[in-house]
């Protein structure tokens, strides 16, 4: 075990970060529409995710600028990873922004929904910078629990083999590889702060980011279900056991949520890089393909 940047310890098995620079569905939006429920057929899965996606390119540009603004002076290993994680979030913005593209096009407005994350976005840029990236730690420990699960139990969420559920893939692997780079900012950012002020302000920012999180994403998926013709408490009901029941994403990843409270905490502390790997495996495997067939 070695020692964090705000002395707390860590794992010392930091996944390297790579920046894959892919694209998903290019080819293949001219030749046919993006199915409705591309989610396995499931409009409750498809709903959640096409809500996640949603927020994407306007959360992703906040944490950017959340790292941004505090790596002058970091360390040069720091300043690397910053580096990195720039570099896979902008992809991660270009590829969600066509993803919500090829929803449009199956037939959602996602208006509603960008006009809301804008508003809750902005607010987070009244605050003073520290409370950006305060809010981007506990954003990135969403992305990077909802990763893990998702990586770690793919069949339960039978999104199937298109292109939209490659993004997600990609997107997952990446999140576990960058989940460590945001908290250590924040390590750098607080460095002069006692530990007890430090665990404060984050701990206090989890709490208010949880509960904005769930309960606007839970209204952004309602919002896409009514346009299918699922409302009311039919709708309400289906999509919280989606969450807590079966497949149950949030129920699941309840430990890892909490662990984030317990004093000197890490995101590395939990390596799952074996995840990353198992991923970059089989995307290996899948780009040889074509080239054994002939």
């Amino acid at each position: 075990m070695t020692n964090g940047l705000d002395g707390t310890p860590s794992s010392g098995k930091q996944s390297a970060i790579r920046v894959r620079n892919l694209r998903f569905g290019r080819e293949s939006a001219s030749e046919r529409p993006v199915e409705r429920w591309w989610a396995g057929g499931d409009p409750i899965a498809t709903a959640w995710f096409n809500a996640l996606s949603s927020t994407f390119p306007r959360g992703e540009t906040l944490f950017i600028d959340s790292v941004k603004a505090f790596r002058g002076g970091a360390p040069p290993a720091l300043a690397e990873k910053i580096r990195a994680f720039i570099m896979q979030e902008v992809n991660h913005t270009r590829e969600h922004l066509a993803f919500n593209r090829a929803a449009e096009a199956a037939g959602y407005d996602l208006a509603g929904i960008d006009a809301r994350v804008e508003r809750l976005v902005g607010e987070v840029y009244a605050h003073p910078q520290i409370a950006w990236l305060g809010v981007t730690v506990a954003l990135e420990h969403f992305t990077a629990m909802f990763a893990h699960e998702f990586l770690s139990a793919e069949r339960r969420y039978a999104l199937g083999e298109g292109e939209q559920a490659a993004l997600w893939r990609w997107h997952a692997a990446e999140e576990i590889e960058h989940k460590g780079v945001a908290f250590d900012t924040w390590s750098h950012a607080t460095r002069g702060w006692s530990g007890g002020k430090r665990w404060r302000l984050r701990s206090t920012l989890m709490l208010a980011t949880t509960r904005k999180f769930l309960k606007n994403r839970f209204a952004d998926a309602l919002e896409l279900l009514a346009q299918d013709g699922i409302t009311g408490a039919r709708a309400k009901a289906r999509l919280a056991w989606y969450l807590v029941g079966r497949p149950g994403i949030l129920r699941r990843t309840l430990p890892m949520w909490l662990s984030y409270f317990r004093p000197g905490f890490h995101p590395w502390q939990h390596d799952d890089s074996a995840l990353v790997r198992l991923y970059d495996g089989k995307a290996a495997a899948l780009a040889a393909e074509p080239a054994l067939a002939r």
